[in-house]
């Protein structure tokens, strides 16, 4: 049993309102919530509707340390476990996980502000199939023969590389923690993850549900703003490697301060993905996989979100309103409502520059806004920070809404008539995470797909991330890849070469 300093529910709490109140001001540290040692807390707001829900405990160095040294100690114990059973204790963490989506699904509906039905749902029993998949891959930390001489027998075998430090953002928490915590644990090593100060809840909730599961210490987690709780993190002597899922500007802080520590880094630093779409596409498949590949029921806040679209001239007009009509008919309202497709921006901040790119494209001469989806009527949501869907057309590529990524719920749609100039304008930009192509002509898609600038591209679809697809850009969309047994291999462990003279 847990040693647990406030009352959190043994079985499933479905009320999100009590369980963020029951998980309100604590880390999660060597088995057990602890508050954080300042005393300090913070405020966790429902976007939907500016209230405070829930206080976060606001750590600082000294909490990093305590999680650090905890996971230290965790990891030489479970360095020894044999890798099928770590991940057995991983897969098991998934049967608990799915014991809780539907917990899990309402509290992160609460504190993002994300549709229940469209979104927080689906997260949830994503995070359980990532570490289920994960889960099954203890097997493959292999190593391999080396021939280098008849009387040496000279093997290489993966060992892990100690406490892994995990900063996660706000928009899908849970399943970017997922794929960062379930290959560095079955890989042998611990983790301790700092959570996003927006969504600190819903990690924390699944970090002392998995705690049920593994050893204490092997799983931490802190709460609190970058420099103060972060920062610290990076640079911690014991942290031998850091996967962070941010913005450039930060992933490049945290590039620097490893660099320093000569220690290996995994970054997803979002994108400004591209979506090309051809005359001979399948038309209706197409505007429904605009809605999808924009994510506008997450309100666009995707790394990955369709927020270029290239439709080739002979059907622009008609996809353009084709996509509004789609977009209009979705229904903008109370995040835990099952009739509700969008729910909100994550923060006051985030909606106040949302708006200022909207803004700004309005006022640009030549530009066109579509404003999509209506208003949520109830005077409970007044104060909510809900955005309405908006598709610009006559915008320039050298446009700040087209080369700067919004992270909300905007899209630019152009006309092309080249596929050559249309390749070379999606790949004009500084990211490179995604982009999809919609052609009934595979030879054209794979042709443009090879030469496409982007660590994952997909014809004809636009999938999220999934368990077992290789997922991270090039450019400024980061460093490594996540989601795959190549995440794992690669990211995770280090690879020793041993020696053994038998002459």
């Amino acid at each position: 049993m847990l040693d647990r300093p406030h009352p959190t529910p043994e079985a499933p709490e479905l009320d999100p309102f009590v369980l963020a109140k029951a998980l309100s001001g604590a880390h999660f540290i060597g088995g057990r919530y602890v508050p954080a040692r300042s005393g300090k807390s913070f405020a966790v707001v429902n976007p939907a509707t500016g209230a405070e829900v829930a206080q976060a405990a606001e750590g600082d160095a000294a909490d990093v340390d305590a999680a650090v040294e905890d996971a230290a100690k965790a990891q030489k114990a479970w360095a020894r476990v044999p890798a099928r059973k770590r991940g057995a204790l991983v897969h098991k963490c998934a049967a608990v996980i799915r014991d809780h989506v539907e917990e899990l699904g309402r509290l992160i509906a609460l504190e993002t502000g994300k549709a229940l039905r469209t979104e927080s749902r689906v997260e949830a029993n994503t995070v359980a199939d990532i570490l289920e998949f994960f889960g099954g891959l203890g097997s493959e930390l292999k190593g391999e023969s080396v021939p280098f001489a008849p009387d040496v027998l000279s093997v290489t075998v993966r060992e892990p590389l100690g406490v892994v430090g995990a900063i996660i953002p706000w928009n899908v928490p849970m399943l970017l923690m997922a794929l960062k915590i379930a290959p560095a644990l079955v890989a042998g090593n611990a983790v301790v993850v700092k959570s996003a100060e927006e969504a600190p809840l819903a990690v924390l909730r699944i970090c002392e549900l998995m705690n049920r599961v593994l050893p204490p210490g092997l799983f931490n987690m802190v709460s609190g703003f970058g420099p103060e709780c972060g920062a610290p993190l990076v640079a911690h002597p014991k942290v031998r490697k850091v996967t962070f899922t941010g913005s450039v500007e930060t992933g490049k802080i945290v590039y620097r301060t490893a660099a320093e520590k000569l220690i290996p880094v995994t970054l997803e630093l979002g994108g400004k993905s591209p979506m090309i779409v051809f005359a001979d596409c399948d038309f209706d498949k197409t505007v429904a996989g605009a809605l999808t590949s924009m994510r506008f029921t997450r309100q666009g806040q995707s790394c990955t979100a369709a927020s270029r679209i290239c439709v080739e001239r002979p059907i622009f007009e008609k996809f353009v309103k084709a996509m509004a009509d789609r977009v209009n008919a979705m229904v903008m309202g109370d995040p835990l409502d099952e009739k509700t497709d969008i729910g909100t921006i994550i923060s006051e901040g985030q909606f106040e520059k949302v708006k200022g790119f909207i803004e700004e494209g309005k006022a640009t001469p030549g530009a066109s806004a579509l404003v999509c989806s209506a208003m949520p009527k109830d005077p409970a949501l007044r104060k909510g920070l809900f955005l309405q869907p908006v598709i610009f057309t006559g915008l320039d590529n050298d446009s700040r809404l087209v080369q700067q990524e919004i992270f909300g719920p905007v899209t630019v749609v152009f006309p092309f008539d080249d596929p050559e100039a249309v390749l070379e304008a999606a790949n004009d930009s500084e990211y490179g995470l995604a982009a999809s192509l919609w052609t009934n002509n595979l030879k054209v898609g794979l042709d443009l797909a090879h030469r496409l600038e982007a660590g994952l591209v997909q014809i004809n679809q636009n999938l999220v991330v999934q368990a077992n697809l290789s997922y991270g850009g090039v450019k400024s969309s980061g460093l490594g890849k996540e989601a795959s047994l190549e995440a794992m291999l690669e990211h995770f462990t280090h690879k020793k070469t041993i020696m053994v003279n038998m002459g």
